[in-house]
């Protein structure tokens, strides 16, 4: 990595933590919440069953599960029949494979949505419980909105379902249900374990997995002093709170089941997964609805309007798309271009695409006619839909797509029609998405579509260190015109004293980027150099005020969350009875009054995973000393791709940064989606 060094700075003190915030609210439950978790297993059990039928014939709902998954059902359908669950325990392992590592997602900002209005009867019962059990009364309202109106007798029956509300732990609700049953609870009480195993994968969901392998789960809940983790997941999939899953056992080699079990026992043992309902009919249902893309798009010859392309690779592009249903395109920034010029060639051919980018700062960068996800799946943007509810459109452009989360993605691809195309188009080498699932990465993985791979090269300087970051290799880079900029510091103190007079004076004294182009990015939000002091330190310098709106003045720059994993950028313009307006890159924006605290931040710094996605024409990346272990390759690669003509590093991690690029590569996340895609799409041999 090339660039000028920049002179000295103050020195403070050093470190900057990264805090975690609070999960996801969860929506109202029903009063019979075990009863309708176990319904949905069933569903789920017949849709797999159903979608096996195409291809095999029928399939009785877990026939081929094996080992550790067919005892796991055998308890499910021994408790739904009313029987006793199976004596035979599930086998131990021998060496429990420890939980993923957590990633930076945990550290994003969780939008709050408004509670629905409840009956004020109902959180008076539930005031009532949490003060006889010694928890702040304040929760009234947020476990009524969790668990309903009956939630004051529901929480006195099972004390750990308070454990569901965000922000509750294990030790919490366990002092809780101490307080209200005294010696009639345990460590090993059934209800704590079904309550653990539900707050251990909503946790999860928040580094971005959606399910955990059977090792995993179990040495968390011995961690937890539960004293048999094995007899306590039994329960707990028996009450609904969790489903089992070994994917792939269906078609191990063979054709009967002792075929495939004899084939299973030659090869890598498929693993036994673990999974909330709501991910588990996620990714179900986006297996499906991708499989059907790609088995109802009509082939046609685009050849004409591929010779009228731009550029080689968009040529290609275009000529794949015509022939299928679902095609995935990688790329660069520059590499953009290319599903634009596939819109405007289809355009020609009399069809009907859409463009669409992650946020409001990528529509920008597309020009007229593109929209947002967001904005297109709410009706706001777009074409609107058809008479049956799908969106009126032959071709869908999903640009920056590593930013799709499951969720989304299911909705999304269950809004396009029969026969239409989707091109899912992102640089691979950026952090995934902010919330459960890794939809890009598991579609590329599964290699079940066409893979288009851009040949056009991001320009510049900035364009080659950030090609040789993706690869593993951080090169130094000539940069004749300052493009890049290396600023050594000694500590945290130093940091954000060097970070303020980049961006208020030395980038647009020398680059010419005024401050409000220039975008910061650093590792977290808590610490001494995390996005809370580095705000607070900027809005002193270049905005200062008494912070009359809640803490904001009009032309604070501002990160707006409207939901989880969606971070919308802009500035404070004024602030009135119905609550703060914002512009947010041009769109007016009302966030009512009780929502601000929890939604909108400062913006002048983000995180990595807040800016993906998005683009500034200068960008100064901040890695204080204590930031070392929190880097990765995918983390520096989106951090110094976010600048388009600037990119200054307030550099204070010495080998750390060379060590991240060359052999550290993503956290893994445990998802089922990519053996899902294979088993609908892989042609049988």
């Amino acid at each position: 990595m090339g660039g000028a060094p920049a002179g000295d700075g103050d020195q403070g003190g050093d470190g900057s933590a990264v805090d975690s915030a609070p999960a996801e609210g969860q929506a109202v439950a029903q009063p019979s919440e075990a009863e309708v978790e176990i319904a949905a297993q069933r569903e789920l059990r017949e849709r797999i069953a159903r979608r096996k039928a195409e291809k095999e014939g029928p399939i009785p709902a877990g026939a081929k599960l094996s080992g550790q998954a067919a005892d796991l059902l055998a308890a499910v359908r021994a408790m739904e029949g009313g029987q006793a669950a199976p004596a035979r325990p599930v086998a131990p392992v021998a060496a429990p494979e420890p939980a993923a590592p957590a990633v930076p997602a945990q550290n994003r900002p969780r939008a709050a949505e408004p509670a629905p209005a409840t009956a004020p009867e109902a959180v008076a019962a539930v005031t009532a419980v949490l003060t006889e059990g010694g928890a702040p009364p304040s929760l009234a309202p947020q476990v009524t909105a969790t668990l309903g109106e009956r939630a004051g007798d529901a929480l006195r029956e099972d004390p750990w379902l308070l454990l569901s509300v965000p922000g509750v732990r294990p030790e919490q609700a366990d002092g809780f249900a101490r307080a209200l049953l005294g010696d009639g609870c345990g460590p090993g009480d059934e209800r704590r374990a079904a309550a653990l195993v539900g707050w251990l994968l909503e946790r999860a969901a928040l580094r971005g997995h959606t399910a955990l392998t059977f090792p995993a789960v179990r040495a968390a809940l011995a961690e937890r002093s539960v004293p048999d983790p094995d007899q306590a997941l039994q329960h707990a999939i028996a009450e609904g709170a969790v489903l089992v899953f070994q994917d792939g056992v269906e078609d191990a080699e063979g054709d009967t089941e002792d075929e495939a079990a004899d084939g299973a026992a030659d090869g890598p043992a498929v693993p036994v997964l673990l999974g909330l309902d709501r991910y588990a009919l996620a990714e179900e249902s986006l297996a499906d609805g991708l499989a059907r893309l790609v088995k109802t798009a009509q082939g046609a010859s685009w050849d004409e309007a591929a010779a009228q392309a731009p550029s080689p690779s968009a040529a290609e592009l275009i000529r794949v798309v015509a022939g299928h249903g679902l095609v995935v395109h990688t790329g660069g920034e520059a590499a953009r271009a290319e599903p634009v010029a596939l819109a405007e060639a289809v355009r020609t051919l009399g069809l009907r695409p859409v463009v669409a980018a992650h946020s409001e700062n990528g529509r920008r960068r597309l020009g007229a006619g593109a929209v947002t996800v967001a904005g297109l799946l709410s009706g706001t943007e777009g074409p609107g839909r058809d008479a049956d509810g799908a969106l009126d459109l032959d071709l869908l452009l999903v640009l920056d797509a590593p930013q799709l989360d499951v969720e989304t993605a299911t909705v999304l691809v269950e809004s396009l029609p029969d026969g239409a195309r989707l091109v899912l188009s992102g640089d691979p080498g950026v952090l995934w998405s902010a919330d459960a699932g890794r939809v890009f990465a598991d579609l590329l993985a599964a290699r079940v579509c066409p893979q288009v791979a851009s040949r056009t090269p991001d320009p510049g300087p900035l364009g080659e260190l950030v090609s040789g970051i993706g690869i593993g290799e951080l090169n130094q880079v000539e940069a004749p015109g300052k493009e890049i900029v290396i600023v050594p510091v000694r500590d945290a103190g130093e940091a954000v004293h060097r970070t303020v007079q980049l961006v208020a004076d030395s980038v647009p004294r020398a680059i010419g980027v005024p401050s409000g182009q220039t975008q910061v990015i650093t590792v977290g939000h808590g610490g001494a150099v995390g996005t809370r002091a580095l705000n607070t330190a900027l809005k002193e310098r270049l905005n200062p005020g008494p912070g009359r709106f809640g803490g904001f003045d009009p032309d604070d720059r501002v990160a707006y969350v409207p939901a989880p994993g969606r971070t919308l950028t802009g500035s404070v313009v004024s602030a009135d009875a119905e609550g703060l307006r914002l512009d947010c890159d041009g769109v007016p924006v009302v966030v009512p009054r009780e929502l601000v605290e929890s939604v909108v931040r400062h913006g002048w710094a983000l995180t990595a995973h807040q800016a993906a996605g998005m683009r500034w024409p200068a960008a100064v990346v901040v890695l204080p000393g204590d930031a070392a272990q929190a880097l990765n390759r995918p983390w520096v690669y989106t951090a110094f791709g976010r600048g388009e003509r600037h990119l200054s590093v307030v550099h204070g991690v010495d080998q750390a940064l060379a060590h991240a690029v060359a052999g550290v590569p993503a956290a893994e996340r445990t998802t089922r989606l990519r053996t899902l895609l294979e088993v609908l799409l892989t042609p049988a041999v």
